[in-house]
């Protein structure tokens, strides 16, 4: 059996951007790093967005950037100025291209190609099964989603956040590239939380993507039959479509922590990167994986990484509303829109409030579901 100091299962971007963080920092250098994973992907099989204040660590690979946003619904619509902030957009297969090219520069990495399937701990490591071969470690760390754990349990909602999109291009110029259609409500709700994500790359290309928060997948007929009949009524008759994305993401407080044991830490969404009142994992990966590389330097027992926080409580609170009335997902996004700052929002969602704030916030929402769900996880707990 071969033996590594550490073995990072899945090179998504949670692995892959850690283990470029840990090439990066001198600090690795003489440990023996093994990156496990059934491809070594560089394609853009992905497409992530987030919001973030001023300059950031990945500006030099955005494949666009906003500087306003159009909110809407039928009771409430507005553009909005982000001021300090941009919305941004990075395309996988620039940020594979760049991670790797400086992972393969390090004689102490070693990726192989294989497909993980089981992990277990042991006294002193943890040990990774593959096809091929076995693998001991001192310290795992895993994003790979073995299990599925989250999905067999009732205490805590599951809703997934699923999306079908096209990017389309047109002969004529038809988009205002300088503003992304953050949350468009008015498509037909049919008891769930549906809207449509519009991203325009130029004034003749856009992303336009069907989204959903709710307990079910649709079929391919149902997400293409919403996005012809949205393009419609945006007069957008003639157009290619370049490129088909579609995604499933979990939107739960699913404590994934507690799968994690002294040796082995879970990472990125098998570890509860995910925001799970927005689905959004990107801009929290890069935070959690500057704090973990922090932790590897000082600490030893992964049971620590993780601490729960008041937000925590939040989300949780949220997706309880949510998965008991699922159609009132666009009433509570407009009234969180309509009556907070864009700025206040942003912060809030990004854990970056004080309790006050907090407060002010959740005071500025419908209060009777909120009170009902936590009088009912009060009595649960």
């Amino acid at each position: 059996m071969q033996n590594y100091d550490y073995i990072i299962t899945g090179s998504g971007a949670s692995g892959l951007m850690l283990a470029y963080r840990m090439a990066k920092d001198s600090f690795f250098d003489n440990a023996s790093i093994l990156i496990i994973d059934k491809e070594k992907k560089t394609s853009n099989d992905r497409t992530w967005c987030f919001w973030e204040n001023g300059e950031g660590e990945w500006d030099e690979l955005l494949h666009k950037s906003w500087d306003k946003i159009l909110f809407e619904s039928n009771i409430y619509k507005n553009t909005i100025p982000l001021q300090s902030y941009a919305y941004k957009m990075l395309r996988s297969g620039i940020f594979y291209d760049k991670l790797w090219n400086f992972i393969d520069t390090k004689n102490n990495i070693r990726f192989i190609e294989d497909t993980v399937v089981d992990i277990k701990a042991s006294t002193n490591g943890a040990i990774v099964e593959t096809l091929k071969s076995n693998y001991f470690t001192t310290k795992l760390l895993n994003s790979i989603d073995l299990n599925k754990n989250y999905t067999l349990q009732k205490k805590y909602p599951v809703l997934l956040q699923h999306f079908c999109g096209w990017f389309i291009e047109t002969d004529k110029n038809l988009f205002d590239d300088s503003t992304a259609t953050f949350m468009d409500f008015t498509v037909d709700q049919k008891r769930n939380t549906r809207f449509m994500y519009v991203l325009p790359i130029s004034p003749n290309k856009a992303l336009f993507e069907y989204t959903l928060f709710s307990k079910e997948v649709l079929t391919k007929d149902e997400y293409e039959g919403e996005l012809l009949k949205y393009l419609d009524t945006k007069f957008i008759t003639e157009y290619t479509i370049t490129e088909i994305e579609q995604g499933v993401i979990p939107m739960t407080s699913y404590k994934f922590w507690v799968q994690n044991s002294k040796n082995i830490l879970h990472i990125g969404t098998v570890g509860g990167w995910t925001k799970a009142s927005t689905g959004y994992t990107f801009k929290n990966t890069s935070k959690k994986t500057i704090q973990l590389i922090a932790f590897l330097k000082a600490e030893n027992d992964f049971t620590h990484f993780r601490k729960k926080t008041r937000f925590w409580w939040y989300d949780l609170l949220l997706i309880d509303v949510l998965s008991s009335y699922n159609h009132l997902g666009s009433k509570l996004f407009s009234t969180l829109f309509k009556r907070n700052s864009l700025k206040n929002v942003f912060r809030f969602l990004d854990e970056e409030t004080s309790f006050i704030e907090d407060l002010r916030i959740m005071l500025s929402m419908p209060p009777l579901r909120f009170i009902v769900a936590l009088f009912r996880r009060v009595l649960n707990f």
